[in-house]
């Protein structure tokens, strides 16, 4: 019993032995596993670092290494004193890629839902446009709702930040300023003409992205970005306020179915204002139609009416054979030309001075004026005031006019012509040439940006000084109180200035019962510093320059004296006291 007991402890405690080396064995061995495992991977950590390195590196960039543009901040437009006419604000534009929508495409109704696009048609979008990498889902959100977009996490969407051009004026400025599209590249008016100083340069810079499109970390700048610059304009914003106000108060009251202002620096020839109407809002890109946007008063051609005559009498009295004293007998009171009646409308004014023939505007005498002198002589002197010539503002789309060649004039052209028919301006261009007269003769470019104080740019004479100054005065005479424009006087101040009223064309002829009712003035006339034209288009009822155009060309005046600080040239006349009546006794 004992020796079976002690065999027992004998045969336990050889197996306990052996099993004890087992143990060691599969310890050891697994030991050895786990070192040729951990040197498996160090040796595999050093291959990929050394010679697949380059291989994981493009790897990885390609995952989360990105090449993104960089949007240039477009110039702002500024009027003379640095008010913002134009400016780019940030907005977001949402783009994906569609494969990756694609993938979940549980994601596209809440989608569409944030940027409020209908769920199939934006499917239909996305999946229409698969082979693509890079699309946009919608543009120039603002930042809110793109952040609303970005917050659904949804692979495959990212934010892209652009710029977006905004006008604080709105239709105040909108003829002249123009707009830009939707990547902020000018389409018209300012924007277009100056597009290459206004645009930048957009740059690119490297960066790593998350999974969801987030820029995790800028890794280095490819390319720089170049802002726009920005552009300071020659207008005067508180005159372009005052000149759209009352254009539009008048247009609404006269039913013109168009009308254009501008006014000239005449020391400088800097456009301060310049108002069209019917007007247009650029903010609003529903109302980005040609026959809503173009700008009138350097695209819409009219024949100026008698505001042609103080340039024909420029010619008389440059031959030397007239003088503003000079006799031209208008009796009866009208004459035929070629066949043609040409009337003072059943006046008879007789034998009447070059003044008197201003004043009352006959078209009798300045057809007679007009046919005495040489067809060349009175070619040579219209020319140089711009007629037939696109001014020097480098608006697009400004039309040159209509000027025919002096050989192919004919004497019922001629007739014609000294009463402002059978040539065609824009307001511009016939601002431009009372501001020669203005000047005393002396011919500035028409510019539209600001000139650096003290500057008055380039000038020549084309006129004689006192040529211009007779004709000056003469223009007094026609907004005196017996002259077609005495609704233009202005208490406290000289004014120059002349009416017009021409019968509008039309296919086959002139249209019946429509005309243009034009004004051209300066003030004050002692010096002139402003020189204003008013032109409406088709008025309904009364139609007449001295009428419909000459008390906008005072209303507006008043305000521009004072805000520009010009002091009166005359006594002022103040106004009648209101009589105090004696109390009533009950």
């Amino acid at each position: 019993m004992r020796l079976r007991t002690k065999l027992t402890r004998i045969t336990a405690l050889a197996k306990h032995e052996s099993d004890k080396q087992q143990f060691g064995i599969r310890s050891r061995l697994l030991f050895a596993i786990l070192v040729l495992m951990a040197s498996g991977l160090v040796w595999r950590a050093l291959y990929l670092q050394t010679d697949s390195a380059s291989f994981l590196v493009a790897e990885g960039n390609a995952r989360f290494t990105r090449v993104v543009t960089v949007i240039a901040h477009r110039g702002a437009i500024t009027d003379r004193y640095g008010e913002p006419i134009a400016i780019s604000t940030p907005v977001d534009s949402v783009w994906a890629n569609p494969r990756d929508l694609l993938k979940a495409p549980d994601n596209i109704p809440k989608l569409a839902k944030a940027i409020n696009r209908r769920p199939d048609e934006l499917a239909s979008f996305i999946s229409s446009s698969s082979t693509r990498t890079f699309l946009f889902l919608a543009r120039q959100l603002q930042p809110p709702n793109a952040k609303i977009v970005k917050d659904l996490g949804i692979p495959g969407v990212h934010i892209a930040r652009e710029y977006r051009r905004y006008y604080p004026a709105g239709e105040v400025t909108g003829h002249l300023i123009g707009f830009t599209n939707i990547d902020d590249a000018g389409q018209e008016g300012i924007e277009l003409s100056f597009e290459n100083w206004l645009a930048g340069i957009n740059g690119s810079k490297r960066v790593i992205q998350d999974r969801y499109g987030n820029i995790v970390e800028n890794i280095e700048n490819v390319r720089t970005v170049r802002p726009g610059r920005d552009l300071v304009l020659s207008i005067d914003m508180r005159l372009q306020y005052m000149a759209y106000r009352e254009l539009k108060t008048a247009m609404l009251e006269n039913g013109s179915t168009g009308a254009s202002l501008v006014c000239l620096d005449v020391d400088t020839g800097e456009v301060l204002a310049m108002v069209d109407q019917p007007g247009f809002n650029p903010n609003d890109r529903d109302q980005l139609t040609p026959s809503r946007y173009r700008n009138r008063a350097l695209t819409d051609l009219f024949e100026p009416g008698s505001t042609m005559k103080p340039f024909v009498l420029a010619a008389a009295l440059s031959s030397g054979r007239y003088q503003p004293a000079s006799i031209v007998d208008t009796s009866p009171g009208y004459m035929i030309v070629g066949g043609q009646r040409v009337s003072d409308e059943n006046h008879d004014f007789g034998a009447i001075d070059l003044t008197t023939i201003l004043a009352k505007s006959s078209n009798v005498g300045m057809s007679k004026i007009a046919l005495s002198l040489q067809p060349q002589q009175l070619a040579s002197v219209l020319d140089v005031f711009g007629f037939g010539n696109v001014t020097s503002s480098g608006f697009p789309g400004e039309a040159a006019g209509i000027f025919p060649p002096y050989i192919h004039w004919r004497p019922v052209g001629i007739s014609s012509m000294s009463r402002g028919y059978g040539v065609s301006v824009t307001a511009l261009q016939l601002a431009h040439a009372y501001s020669i007269l203005a000047s005393g003769g002396i011919a500035r470019p028409v510019t539209l940006l600001r000139l650096d104080p003290g500057k008055t740019g380039e000038f020549h004479r084309v006129l004689d000084e006192q040529v211009a100054q007779q004709l000056i005065t003469m223009l007094e005479a026609v907004v005196s109180a017996e002259g077609t424009g005495k609704k233009a006087a202005l208490n406290g101040y000289r004014v120059a200035g002349k009416t017009g009223t021409a019968r509008k064309a039309e296919e086959g002829g002139y249209a019946i019962g429509k005309y243009f009712a034009v004004f051209a003035g300066m003030i004050p006339a002692s010096h002139p510093k402003l020189v204003t034209v008013v032109m409406f288009d088709s008025p309904s009822g009364q139609y007449h320059g001295g009428e419909v155009s000459a008390p906008v060309f005072a209303n507006v005046m008043t305000d521009a004296l004072r805000v520009i600080a010009i002091p009166p040239d005359i006594p002022i006349i103040p106004a009648e006291e209101p009589r105090h009546l004696p109390p009533k006794h009950h």
